[in-house]
C-alpha cells in the first residue's frame, strides 16, 4: 500500500479549513484568516503546497453594516458550473445578549479559475428563524442541492443546534427545515452548548455529517450523524447519532481540539483524507477565538467493518 506522508500542518493559523479537489486537479482551500475581515482562496496540485502555494484574496469585509465584523469559516464548492463560498459575517465584533450576530452569506464567481475570478454578491442565505447562523456546507444528493448549517433557536437551550433543508438555488432555501441534532451529551456542552461546523461525506450506502461541539479550546471535538442514502433526508428520524465523540484531543500527539473539518481525496485518489483544525498546546488564557493557532492538518482514514469511518487519533494517519 502506498503510504503518503502530510507535512503537518499543512496551513499555518488557519481555523475551519475546507478543502475541495476539484475536476482540473487542483485543491483548493479556503479558511478563516486571523482578523476575520477577508476571504482568501488558495490552490496546489498536492495538499502539502498549499501552504506555498497560490494564494489570492478574493472578497474584503464592508467597511460597516451587516457583513463587516468577524468573516467566520468560508467554504468552497463548485456548483452546476460555477464557484460559490459560503461564509458568516457580523455586523459587530461583539455579542449581543451573550450571542455573536452571524448570519450567512454567499458569493459566486462563473470564471474558471476563482482565484482570478471575479465574484459576486449573491447575498443572505436566509432561513426559517433570524437569530445566529454560520458554518453552512452544502451537498447534491439524487439531483438536490441541500444546505446543511448551525443556528441558535431561542427556545433552545444553548449556542447552536445543527440544521438541513433543500435548496432552490445555491444562494436560496426551499421547503421544511430539519433540526438534526442540538448539544445534548456531556462532551457536546463543555464551556458552550454547540454544534457547528458539518461536513458531509457520503460512502458505503450512507450519507454522513460530521460536526464540532463545546469550546473551540482543547475541549471541542468531533461528533458524527449517518442516514442511509435512500431515506428522506428531511425526516429527523431517519439520522443516527454517535452518542460519543470521533475525534479529539491528542495529548501525546500535542494536537488539541482537533475539529471543523473537512472532506477530500489523497492525491492518487485511493484514500480518504480528513482536513481539519487543530491546537498545538492548550489555550493558555483569554478567549480561545481570539488565539490564532489553529492550524489546517491532514489525514488519511479508515472504514470500519460496518461501513463506518474510522478517524484514529489526531496525528497518526492509518496509513503512517
Amino acid at each position: 500500500m502506498d503510504i503518503i506522508n502530510y507535512n503537518n500542518p499543512i496551513v499555518i493559523e488557519r481555523a475551519d479549513p475546507w478543502v475541495y479537489k476539484h475536476t482540473d486537479g487542483y485543491y483548493y482551500f479556503t479558511g478563516s484568516v486571523p482578523g476575520y475581515q477577508e476571504i482568501e482562496v488558495r490552490r496546489a496540485k498536492s495538499l502539502n503546497e498549499l501552504e506555498n502555494g497560490e494564494i489570492s484574496t478574493v472578497w474584503n469585509a464592508h467597511d460597516e453594516g451587516e457583513m463587516s465584523q468577524l468573516i467566520w469559516a468560508p467554504e468552497i464548492h463548485f456548483i452546476d458550473g460555477a464557484w460559490y463560498i459560503y461564509f458568516a459575517a457580523a455586523q459587530s465584533d461583539q455579542p449581543k445578549n451573550n450571542i455573536f450576530q452571524h448570519r450567512m452569506y454567499v458569493i459566486e464567481c462563473k470564471d474558471e479559475n476563482p482565484l482570478t475570478g471575479k465574484w459576486v454578491e449573491k447575498g443572505q442565505v436566509k432561513t426559517h428563524i433570524d437569530s445566529f447562523c454560520l458554518d453552512a456546507t452544502t451537498f447534491t444528493h439524487n439531483q438536490e442541492l441541500y444546505y446543511v448549517w448551525a443556528q441558535k433557536d431561542p427556545a433552545i437551550p444553548g449556542n447552536s443546534n445543527l440544521y438541513i433543508s433543500k435548496m432552490k438555488n445555491p444562494w436560496t432555501l426551499k421547503g421544511h427545515t430539519t433540526l438534526l441534532t442540538i448539544p445534548e451529551y456531556d462532551w457536546e456542552k463543555i464551556g458552550f452548548l454547540v454544534n457547528e461546523g458539518p461536513a458531509v461525506i457520503k460512502r458505503n450506502g450512507k450519507i454522513f455529517i460530521t460536526y464540532s461541539a463545546s469550546a473551540t479550546d482543547e475541549n471541542y471535538a468531533m461528533g458524527l450523524l449517518s442516514a442511509n442514502e435512500d431515506s428522506d433526508l428531511l425526516n429527523g428520524y431517519s439520522w443516527e447519532k454517535s452518542k460519543e465523540p470521533v475525534f479529539v484531543s491528542s495529548e501525546e500527539n500535542s494536537l488539541f481540539g482537533p475539529g471543523h473539518n473537512s472532506f477530500t481525496k489523497s492525491e492518487d485518489e485511493k484514500h480518504d483524507v480528513l482536513i481539519y483544525h487543530a491546537r498545538p498546546e492548550k489555550n493558555k488564557e483569554g478567549d480561545p477565538l481570539d488565539n490564532p493557532n489553529r492550524h489546517a492538518n491532514a489525514q488519511i482514514f479508515d472504514w470500519d467493518e460496518f461501513g463506518y469511518p474510522d478517524f484514529g487519533v489526531p496525528g497518526e494517519s492509518v496509513f503512517n
